[in-house]
Protein backbone atom coordinates (compact mmCIF):
# COMPACT_ATOMS: atom_id res chain seq x y z
CA UNK A 1 0.00 0.00 0.00
CA UNK A 2 3.10 2.40 0.99
CA UNK A 3 4.80 1.89 -2.18
CA UNK A 4 1.26 2.18 -4.15
CA UNK A 5 1.10 5.58 -2.23
CA UNK A 6 4.79 6.78 -2.87
CA UNK A 7 4.47 5.77 -6.46
CA UNK A 8 1.27 8.10 -6.80
CA UNK A 9 3.07 10.86 -5.22
CA UNK A 10 6.32 10.51 -7.50
CA UNK A 11 4.35 10.38 -10.31
CA UNK A 12 1.81 13.79 -9.15
CA UNK A 13 5.45 14.82 -8.46
CA UNK A 14 6.80 14.13 -12.20
CA UNK A 15 3.88 15.78 -13.85
CA UNK A 16 4.14 18.83 -11.52
CA UNK A 17 7.60 19.10 -12.70
CA UNK A 18 6.90 18.68 -16.49
CA UNK A 19 4.37 21.10 -16.16
CA UNK A 20 6.12 23.57 -14.49
CA UNK A 21 9.05 22.84 -17.05
CA UNK A 22 6.58 23.87 -19.68
CA UNK A 23 5.49 27.06 -18.45
CA UNK A 24 9.11 27.92 -17.84
CA UNK A 25 9.85 27.01 -21.42
CA UNK A 26 7.19 28.70 -22.53
CA UNK A 27 7.94 31.82 -20.81
CA UNK A 28 11.78 31.87 -21.62
CA UNK A 29 11.07 31.33 -25.31
CA UNK A 30 8.15 34.19 -25.17
CA UNK A 31 10.51 36.71 -26.60
CA UNK A 32 11.82 34.26 -29.31
CA UNK A 33 8.37 34.08 -30.31
CA UNK A 34 7.56 37.53 -30.65
CA UNK A 35 10.56 37.85 -32.70
CA UNK A 36 9.70 35.82 -34.81
CA UNK A 37 6.49 37.04 -35.38
CA UNK A 38 7.71 40.27 -35.94
CA UNK A 39 10.25 38.52 -38.45
CA UNK A 40 7.65 37.22 -40.26
CA UNK A 41 5.93 40.58 -40.96
CA UNK A 42 9.06 41.70 -42.74
CA UNK A 43 8.17 40.48 -46.19
CA UNK A 44 9.12 42.92 -48.49
CA UNK A 45 10.42 46.09 -48.85
CA UNK A 46 7.69 48.03 -47.98
CA UNK A 47 7.95 46.90 -44.15
CA UNK A 48 11.80 47.91 -43.62
CA UNK A 49 10.52 49.94 -41.37
CA UNK A 50 9.42 47.55 -38.47
CA UNK A 51 11.69 46.99 -35.36
CA UNK A 52 11.96 44.32 -33.39
CA UNK A 53 11.71 44.69 -29.41
CA UNK A 54 15.32 45.02 -27.64
CA UNK A 55 14.18 43.95 -24.22
CA UNK A 56 16.62 44.62 -21.43
CA UNK A 57 19.32 45.62 -23.77
CA UNK A 58 22.09 43.26 -21.76
CA UNK A 59 21.42 40.03 -22.31
CA UNK A 60 22.04 37.61 -25.42
CA UNK A 61 19.06 37.54 -26.50
CA UNK A 62 18.98 41.75 -27.00
CA UNK A 63 21.92 41.71 -28.03
CA UNK A 64 20.48 39.65 -31.08
CA UNK A 65 17.54 42.05 -31.47
CA UNK A 66 19.91 44.57 -31.67
CA UNK A 67 22.13 43.26 -34.42
CA UNK A 68 18.98 42.43 -36.32
CA UNK A 69 17.56 46.24 -35.93
CA UNK A 70 21.10 47.60 -36.99
CA UNK A 71 20.55 45.32 -40.06
CA UNK A 72 17.14 46.33 -40.75
CA UNK A 73 18.21 49.67 -40.61
CA UNK A 74 21.41 49.53 -43.41
CA UNK A 75 18.72 47.78 -45.52
CA UNK A 76 15.78 50.25 -45.64
CA UNK A 77 18.57 52.90 -46.21
CA UNK A 78 19.66 50.79 -48.97
CA UNK A 79 16.17 50.16 -50.34
CA UNK A 80 15.27 53.90 -50.08
CA UNK A 81 18.61 54.82 -51.88
CA UNK A 82 17.96 52.58 -54.57
CA UNK A 83 14.36 53.46 -54.95
CA UNK A 84 15.57 57.17 -55.60
CA UNK A 85 18.41 56.11 -57.89
CA UNK A 86 15.84 54.21 -59.96
CA UNK A 87 13.79 56.92 -59.97
CA UNK A 88 16.64 59.55 -60.74
CA UNK A 89 17.88 57.19 -63.71
CA UNK A 90 14.40 57.00 -65.21
CA UNK A 91 14.16 60.80 -65.13
CA UNK A 92 17.80 60.89 -67.01
CA UNK A 93 16.70 59.02 -69.63
CA UNK A 94 13.41 59.80 -69.98
CA UNK A 95 14.17 63.39 -71.10
CA UNK A 96 16.73 62.84 -73.87
CA UNK A 97 14.71 59.69 -75.27
CA UNK A 98 12.01 62.20 -75.32
CA UNK A 99 13.66 64.73 -77.06
CA UNK A 100 14.89 62.60 -79.72
CA UNK A 101 11.65 60.67 -80.22
CA UNK A 102 10.02 64.01 -80.55
CA UNK A 103 12.15 65.68 -83.15
CA UNK A 104 12.46 62.20 -85.39
CA UNK A 105 8.63 62.23 -85.13
CA UNK A 106 8.25 66.33 -86.51
CA UNK A 107 11.50 65.54 -88.95
CA UNK A 108 9.40 63.26 -90.38
CA UNK A 109 5.88 64.49 -90.63
CA UNK A 110 7.08 67.58 -92.05
CA UNK A 111 8.96 68.58 -95.42
CA UNK A 112 11.88 70.34 -93.72
CA UNK A 113 14.99 71.89 -95.54
CA UNK A 114 18.32 70.55 -95.89
CA UNK A 115 19.71 73.33 -93.28
CA UNK A 116 16.58 72.21 -90.96
CA UNK A 117 17.64 68.24 -91.23
CA UNK A 118 20.62 69.05 -89.78
CA UNK A 119 19.73 71.14 -87.07
CA UNK A 120 17.30 67.87 -86.03
CA UNK A 121 20.65 65.70 -86.53
CA UNK A 122 22.99 67.86 -84.41
CA UNK A 123 20.04 68.16 -81.39
CA UNK A 124 19.55 64.57 -82.06
CA UNK A 125 23.20 63.48 -81.65
CA UNK A 126 23.49 65.68 -79.03
CA UNK A 127 20.84 63.88 -77.07
CA UNK A 128 22.52 60.64 -78.08
CA UNK A 129 25.94 61.26 -76.71
CA UNK A 130 24.25 62.64 -73.43
CA UNK A 131 22.53 59.07 -73.31
CA UNK A 132 25.61 57.53 -73.87
CA UNK A 133 27.50 59.32 -71.29
CA UNK A 134 24.94 58.31 -68.63
CA UNK A 135 24.91 54.31 -69.72
CA UNK A 136 28.50 54.63 -69.16
CA UNK A 137 28.76 56.39 -65.91
CA UNK A 138 26.29 53.89 -64.95
CA UNK A 139 28.67 51.17 -65.58
CA UNK A 140 31.51 53.02 -64.10
CA UNK A 141 29.44 53.27 -61.08
CA UNK A 142 29.07 49.79 -61.12
CA UNK A 143 32.21 48.86 -61.07
CA UNK A 144 32.84 51.43 -58.00
CA UNK A 145 30.47 49.06 -55.88
CA UNK A 146 32.70 46.26 -56.48
CA UNK A 147 34.79 45.15 -53.14
CA UNK A 148 38.22 46.78 -53.32
CA UNK A 149 39.80 43.01 -53.51
CA UNK A 150 37.66 42.34 -56.67
CA UNK A 151 39.17 45.84 -58.85
CA UNK A 152 43.00 45.14 -60.53
CA UNK A 153 45.25 47.32 -58.50
CA UNK A 154 49.08 48.17 -60.26
CA UNK A 155 51.58 50.83 -59.81
CA UNK A 156 50.69 53.89 -61.73
CA UNK A 157 52.45 57.57 -61.85
CA UNK A 158 50.29 59.72 -61.77
CA UNK A 159 52.08 62.37 -64.09
CA UNK A 160 51.88 59.96 -67.24
CA UNK A 161 48.52 59.07 -66.32
CA UNK A 162 47.29 62.96 -66.40
CA UNK A 163 49.05 63.71 -69.57
CA UNK A 164 46.94 60.92 -71.20
CA UNK A 165 43.93 62.11 -69.97
CA UNK A 166 44.66 65.81 -71.02
CA UNK A 167 45.62 64.33 -74.24
CA UNK A 168 42.13 62.41 -74.81
CA UNK A 169 39.95 65.11 -73.09
CA UNK A 170 41.75 68.12 -75.87
CA UNK A 171 41.41 65.55 -78.98
CA UNK A 172 37.94 64.94 -78.21
CA UNK A 173 36.81 69.06 -77.18
CA UNK A 174 39.07 70.83 -79.17
CA UNK A 175 37.63 73.88 -78.32
CA UNK A 176 38.79 73.02 -74.60
CA UNK A 177 42.44 74.34 -73.83
CA UNK A 178 43.88 72.11 -70.91
CA UNK A 179 47.77 73.06 -69.00
CA UNK A 180 49.47 70.42 -66.92
CA UNK A 181 52.12 71.80 -64.64
CA UNK A 182 54.49 70.10 -62.20
CA UNK A 183 54.61 72.28 -58.93
CA UNK A 184 58.04 70.33 -57.72
CA UNK A 185 60.07 69.29 -60.30
CA UNK A 186 62.97 68.33 -58.38
CA UNK A 187 61.36 65.29 -56.81
CA UNK A 188 64.13 63.02 -56.26
CA UNK A 189 61.89 59.73 -55.93
CA UNK A 190 58.99 58.65 -58.78
CA UNK A 191 57.62 56.82 -55.96
CA UNK A 192 56.61 60.68 -54.75
CA UNK A 193 53.58 60.83 -57.51
CA UNK A 194 53.08 57.07 -58.10
CA UNK A 195 50.24 54.51 -56.21
CA UNK A 196 48.67 51.53 -56.47
CA UNK A 197 45.32 52.07 -58.32
CA UNK A 198 43.02 51.08 -60.94
CA UNK A 199 44.42 52.92 -64.06
CA UNK A 200 40.65 52.97 -65.94
CA UNK A 201 39.10 54.35 -62.81
CA UNK A 202 41.36 56.89 -61.92
CA UNK A 203 40.85 58.04 -65.90
CA UNK A 204 37.37 58.20 -65.41
CA UNK A 205 38.00 60.33 -62.00
CA UNK A 206 40.17 63.00 -63.79
CA UNK A 207 38.64 63.15 -67.00
CA UNK A 208 35.57 64.10 -64.73
CA UNK A 209 37.22 67.11 -63.02
CA UNK A 210 38.83 68.31 -65.99
CA UNK A 211 35.81 67.61 -68.20
CA UNK A 212 33.99 69.87 -65.49
CA UNK A 213 36.67 72.87 -65.04
CA UNK A 214 36.54 74.10 -68.69
CA UNK A 215 32.83 73.29 -69.20
CA UNK A 216 32.09 75.56 -66.61
CA UNK A 217 34.77 78.22 -66.98
CA UNK A 218 33.51 80.67 -69.80
CA UNK A 219 36.57 80.55 -71.87
CA UNK A 220 36.43 76.68 -71.61
CA UNK A 221 40.31 76.37 -69.82
CA UNK A 222 41.63 74.10 -66.90
CA UNK A 223 44.78 73.81 -64.96
CA UNK A 224 45.84 70.54 -63.62
CA UNK A 225 48.82 71.12 -60.93
CA UNK A 226 50.81 67.96 -59.79
CA UNK A 227 52.56 67.78 -56.71
CA UNK A 228 52.88 65.94 -53.64
CA UNK A 229 53.43 66.42 -49.47
CA UNK A 230 55.51 63.58 -47.62
CA UNK A 231 52.98 60.27 -48.14
CA UNK A 232 50.37 61.94 -50.13
CA UNK A 233 50.90 62.41 -54.26
CA UNK A 234 48.01 65.66 -54.79
CA UNK A 235 46.38 66.72 -57.72
CA UNK A 236 44.92 70.25 -58.00
CA UNK A 237 42.53 70.83 -60.80
CA UNK A 238 41.53 74.48 -61.21
CA UNK A 239 39.43 76.28 -63.22
CA UNK A 240 38.43 80.47 -63.12
CA UNK A 241 34.76 79.95 -63.90
CA UNK A 242 31.14 80.58 -62.61
CA UNK A 243 32.09 79.05 -59.31
CA UNK A 244 29.91 77.06 -56.88
CA UNK A 245 28.02 78.51 -53.86
CA UNK A 246 29.13 77.72 -50.68
CA UNK A 247 25.59 76.00 -49.65
CA UNK A 248 25.84 73.97 -52.10
CA UNK A 249 29.75 72.66 -51.98
CA UNK A 250 28.92 69.57 -49.87
CA UNK A 251 26.03 68.21 -52.23
CA UNK A 252 27.95 68.11 -55.25
CA UNK A 253 29.41 64.87 -54.78
CA UNK A 254 25.33 63.57 -54.01
CA UNK A 255 24.16 61.23 -57.02
CA UNK A 256 22.39 63.51 -59.34
CA UNK A 257 22.55 66.62 -57.50
CA UNK A 258 22.90 69.61 -59.83
CA UNK A 259 23.32 72.57 -58.40
CA UNK A 260 22.06 76.39 -59.11
CA UNK A 261 24.35 76.67 -62.50
CA UNK A 262 23.26 73.92 -64.10
CA UNK A 263 22.16 76.18 -66.73
CA UNK A 264 25.40 77.26 -67.49
CA UNK A 265 26.42 73.67 -69.10
CA UNK A 266 24.34 70.28 -69.66
CA UNK A 267 24.87 67.19 -67.40
CA UNK A 268 23.39 64.26 -65.35
CA UNK A 269 24.57 64.95 -61.66
CA UNK A 270 26.47 61.07 -61.74
CA UNK A 271 30.28 62.67 -62.55
CA UNK A 272 30.98 64.15 -59.40
CA UNK A 273 29.71 61.49 -57.31
CA UNK A 274 31.21 58.68 -59.54
CA UNK A 275 34.83 60.84 -58.94
CA UNK A 276 34.03 60.84 -55.12
CA UNK A 277 33.53 57.16 -54.74
CA UNK A 278 36.84 56.13 -56.65
CA UNK A 279 38.53 58.42 -54.96
CA UNK A 280 37.79 56.87 -51.64
CA UNK A 281 37.72 53.43 -53.00
CA UNK A 282 41.63 54.59 -53.51
CA UNK A 283 41.84 55.40 -49.79
CA UNK A 284 42.03 59.39 -51.01
CA UNK A 285 40.23 62.20 -50.31
CA UNK A 286 38.77 65.36 -52.48
CA UNK A 287 38.34 68.63 -51.40
CA UNK A 288 36.81 71.68 -53.15
CA UNK A 289 37.24 75.28 -52.65
CA UNK A 290 35.39 77.38 -55.11
CA UNK A 291 34.30 81.17 -55.33
CA UNK A 292 32.93 83.44 -57.93
CA UNK A 293 36.14 82.83 -60.73
CA UNK A 294 37.93 80.20 -59.44
CA UNK A 295 37.07 76.69 -58.34
CA UNK A 296 39.49 74.35 -56.89
CA UNK A 297 39.33 70.67 -56.64
CA UNK A 298 42.13 68.74 -54.43
CA UNK A 299 42.66 65.06 -54.72
CA UNK A 300 45.18 63.42 -52.46
CA UNK A 301 46.15 60.06 -53.22
CA UNK A 302 48.85 57.77 -50.80
CA UNK A 303 51.66 57.60 -52.59
CA UNK A 304 54.04 54.75 -52.72
CA UNK A 305 56.50 56.79 -50.14
CA UNK A 306 53.91 56.00 -47.63
CA UNK A 307 55.06 52.07 -47.71
CA UNK A 308 58.25 53.28 -46.11
CA UNK A 309 56.64 54.84 -43.36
Amino acid sequence: MLRIVFGVAYLIVMICIIFILRLFIKQAFRPISRMIDKVKDINDSNHLDIRIDEGNKKDELAELAITFNQMLEQLETSFDAQKQFVYNISHELRTPLSAIITELELSQSKKLEENDYKQVIDRTLQDAKRLAKLSTNLLDIAKTNYAPTQIAMHEIRLDELLMEVCGKIQKSEPDYSVSLFFDKEDFEDERFISIEGNEYLLNVTFSNLIDNGCKFSPDRTCEVHISYEKTEAVIRIIDHGIGIASDEQQLIFTPFYRGSNKGFAPGNGIGLSLTHKIVELHGGTIHIDSEPGMTIFTVRLKNLMQQHH
